[in-house]
């Protein structure tokens, strides 16, 4: 059943059925990373800081959905792109299960470029290093940044 069908009929993604999604790490290529606060009108998780995301549209490709919801959230071209890793992520949303397929991503963006493009959904956006994380995080930030460590890591092994 296409995404609107599943709209019309009052089904949920991440809730009636599975969702996928694209979350992606935005760095500087000198060890920050940009994270946003969530507003109130999110989904869930409001007031909590998190890197960036969004579903994957039907006949997009990983990398597509990742370089248009970058464009959407940050206003800024990614450099580059990488994937991490895939993720089966379950969690309880308020009460509610979700569960959510989560194509993890590495991105390059140029700093001085980014702008806030979803100012109804994103509170603030900010530059931290890793150990300066802000807190409230977002429940699955924490999996999702120790796995692009790991990442990095191997990468420069």
């Amino acid at each position: 059943m296409a995404d609107q069908q599943c709209k019309e009929h009052g089904l949920k993604r991440g809730e009636d059925y599975i969702g996928v999604c694209c979350v992606f790490f935005c760095h500087d290529g000198n060890g920050r990373f940009l994270l946003h606060k969530r507003s109130q009108q999110c989904r869930d998780e409001c007031g909590r800081w998190d890197c960036g995301g969004g579903s994957l549209e039907h006949g997009e490709t990983f990398e597509e959905a990742v370089r248009r919801e970058v464009r959407e959230e940050f206003c800024v071209e990614p450099t580059k792109v990488e994937l991490v890793e895939v993720n089966n992520v379950l969690r309880d949303n308020g009460g509610t299960p979700t569960h959510w397929i989560a194509a993890l991503h590495l991105v390059e963006i140029e700093p001085d470029q980014v702008r806030n493009g979803d100012p109804a959904k994103v509170e603030d956006l900010q530059w931290f290093h890793p150990d300066e994380f802000p807190e409230p995080l977002h429940s699955v930030l924490p999996l999702h940044y120790k796995q692009v460590h790991q990442f990095v890591q191997r990468r420069q092994a």
